[in-house]
């Protein structure tokens, strides 16, 4: 799924490819990737101009005129992609927005698990799954007093709770992995039990590897690519994650891969402290 970066990152190339543009006709081809009536929105976003790309978390918010945001979840494989409307349907193509000037953008998700939610512009923390979601890494909301708050109510295991959204956004099994190796915590860690210290620690790198792995355009492990077709640059920046069997690059012990609650996670055994 793509985490916070890469959404972020996919915001980054497609608003340039969309904005001020002018929606003139949609077209959807499976309507469960759109929430409610898909017909109806489809007649909404008729007319419609593109203001502006916003984001939130994992969530893209595809601001409209007269008031509207399309806020969009990529989840497991969604892409976005800017063609001509007359180029052949591709298979897993779900939704085209045409528009005005002889363009069209298209929504492709290989699973159709994405979905497309049209709300009244400042709504979104109220009417869509946004009003589950906790504070993003590197913002005011997201201060060290608050984190350590966050973390004193948690009984479960500091992988699980790093990848609860509504604890922060954002985070998931590539970044949380990356986190608690550079922060040389053990996963099954309780969360509550982590010293101050460490959580202080922790807090700070969760900011760091967010802000680089933005920098550096997301992770490509799997089929992640941005709004022009691109990969990301930061799976070569990865430490633990996809390195299972490796040498740890700090103390050269075998990285091993561990299931935490299902999940494929990979530690350093000798480094990452079970606290």
């Amino acid at each position: 799924m793509p985490e916070l970066p890469e959404v972020e990152t996919v915001r980054r190339t497609l608003e340039p490819l969309i904005k001020d543009k002018t929606i003139k006709n949609v077209t959807v081809w499976y309507p469960k990737i759109i929430m409610g009536d898909a017909e109806q929105v489809a007649k909404q976003l008729k007319g419609k101009k593109i203001i502006t790309v916003d984001r939130y978390g994992k969530y893209l918010l595809i601001r409209l005129s007269d008031d509207l945001t399309l806020v969009s979840h990529l989840r497991m494989e969604g892409k976005y992609r800017l063609v001509t409307p007359e180029r052949p349907k591709q298979k897993h193509e779900h939704v085209q927005f045409e528009f005005t000037d002889g363009t069209a953008l298209r929504y492709d998700d290989v699973r159709k698990f994405g979905r497309m939610h049209l709300v009244e512009t400042g709504t979104e923390r109220i009417t869509t799954g946004i009003k589950h979601l906790g504070p993003e890494p590197n913002s005011s909301e997201f201060s060290i007093n608050y984190f350590e708050k966050a973390m004193a109510k948690k009984k479960k295991n500091i992988k699980n709770t790093l990848l609860d959204q509504s604890v922060v956004c954002g985070l998931g099994n590539i970044y949380v992995d990356e986190v608690l190796w550079l922060s040389k915590i053990h996963p099954l860690s309780s969360a509550q039990k982590i010293p101050r210290e460490q959580v202080k620690i922790l807090h700070d790198n969760i900011n760091e590897i967010m802000q680089k792995a933005i920098k550096l355009r997301g992770t490509s492990v799997h089929t992640f690519l941005d709004a022009a077709g691109t990969s990301g640059n930061y799976q070569n920046e990865l430490k633990v994650y996809g390195h299972a069997g490796q040498p740890c690059v700090r103390c050269s012990t075998k990285l091993e891969k561990i299931k935490v609650n299902g999940r494929g996670t990979t530690i350093c055994p000798t480094c990452q402290v079970v606290y």
